[in-house]
């Protein structure tokens, strides 16, 4: 059976075409998108999504209408899961400009699409087995004023993923321009030295993880630039979504030598009450 999508209002079935080939998106990649997980029909990290993606809209220069609202993007959310029969899901809510030119769009109001896919469990799960993962150089990452968006121009983080594919890591470490880490494919980076907790700054152009940001409001988390060479030297490596939680990495290249003790305290301190008590 068929599931459907939300597009601008209309539940449409799947398999419907509603995006023009004049579209900014599909031409440019002018748009955001914001990719969330539906827990028992709540949306725990909500707010976060919605800082996130109205400070994106802003930067991008959209004119938001009185009606484009956080609530009724969020009872649009609601409806297009409980159409598809899902109370635990992957939501994926994409907002973009709609068509024209480069130099003359045909306004700068937004369009939007909401996605859902079913999740096999309302709470993600600490992986057991440690991510492999390695680094991708074929490409850098800018430290701009669009750095920090979840943007749809997404093509260095496409082509880390299938780098890491072809490789059979689980992801691909992503490097700025200066040739220190910015994040991974899918997540932001944590590290452990000693009892310290480390990011990446923003300045080092990683996307603004909403997980990133539930974690920082919790811990003294230190925010500092690395090497792959600093970081190869750690003593334990995280990862951190919004639709994963924490996911521990056992190894980098052939760096095989991280522990999980940290990530794993942080999952039943943070990421679990956070999935379980809203």
């Amino acid at each position: 059976m068929a599931g459907f999508f939300m597009h601008n209002g209309k539940l449409l079935v799947e398999g419907s075409n509603p995006i023009s080939p004049a579209n900014r998106s599909f031409r440019y990649g002018d748009g955001l998108f914001e990719t969330i997980r539906l827990v028992n029909n709540k949306m725990p990290l909500w707010s976060l999504h919605l800082n996130r993606l109205w400070a994106g809209l802003t930067t991008l220069k959209f004119e938001i209408p009185k009606l484009f609202t956080p609530d009724m993007l969020q009872e649009e959310i609601f409806e297009t899961c409980r159409k598809n029969g899902l109370v635990n899901a992957r939501v994926r809510l994409n907002v973009f400009r709609g068509e024209g030119g480069l130099y003359d769009p045909e306004n700068l109001y937004p369009n939007y699409v909401i996605e859902t896919w079913p999740l096999p469990e309302s709470v993600p799960h600490f992986n057991i087995n440690g991510l492999q993962v390695g680094v991708y150089e074929k490409g850098k990452k800018s430290t701009d004023v669009f750095a920090n968006l979840k943007s749809n121009n997404f093509l260095l983080y496409a082509m880390a993923a299938l780098y890491a594919r072809e490789h059979q890591w689980n992801d691909a470490i992503v490097l700025n321009s200066e040739n220190r880490i910015a994040d991974s494919s899918t997540a932001n980076i944590f590290w452990v030295n000693g009892h310290e907790i480390f990011t990446t700054p923003l300045t080092e152009g990683p996307v603004n993880g909403v997980m990133r940001k539930c974690i920082l409001n919790k811990l003294g988390v230190i925010e500092k630039s690395v090497s792959t060479e600093e970081i190869l030297k750690a003593d334990e490596v995280f990862f951190t979504n919004a639709v994963r939680g924490i996911q521990w990495v056992a190894g980098i290249n052939d760096n095989q030598n991280f522990t999980n003790s940290i990530s794993r305290i942080l999952y039943n301190d943070i990421i679990f009450p956070v999935f379980t008590q809203s």
